[in-house]
């Protein structure tokens, strides 16, 4: 089964999103994981429909290699990002990490990734649910 890491802090609101509609498009077919700097994340994740959840640095780092894909704002691959929830053993772990990596270009650590346009973040979300859908091969 194609296994999808969903990594978020603070609330967990981007990743609670992204969760939920993963779940809305995909059912089944993904096993979707919920990492959360925090358990405040974790825990909405794992509200939308995340199969399971784990907290912290040890769980993120742990699981960065055994996924498909992970899928987070642009802060989880920055160290300190996220008022300092996102440790560098984090940042190292998922960008060593197999796994192909989606991250959303969100402006919260003051950094601008030029030559990419800014949208809204539920277009954004649509964006990755196109390239899971060509992962996993079910494109419409």
């Amino acid at each position: 089964m194609f296994k999808i890491a969903v990594v978020d802090g603070q609330g967990g609101g981007i990743g609670g999103l992204i969760v939920k509609r993963l779940r809305d498009e995909f059912g089944d077919e993904i096993e979707i994981l919920a990492l959360g700097t925090n358990s405040a994340a974790t825990s909405a994740m794992m509200k939308s429909r995340s199969n399971k959840g784990a907290t912290g640095e040890n769980a993120i780092i742990w699981n960065a290699s055994r996924v498909n894909m992970i899928i987070g704002p642009l802060s989880i691959v920055l160290s300190n990002a996220m008022l300092g929830e996102l440790t560098l053993k984090m940042a190292e772990a998922i960008v060593s990490s197999d796994a192909k990596k989606i991250l959303l270009p969100l402006n919260q650590e003051g950094i601008d990734v030029i030559g990419v346009e800014k949208e809204p973040l539920p277009h954004m979300i649509e964006k990755i649910i196109e390239t899971v859908r060509h992962e996993i091969g079910k494109e419409k």
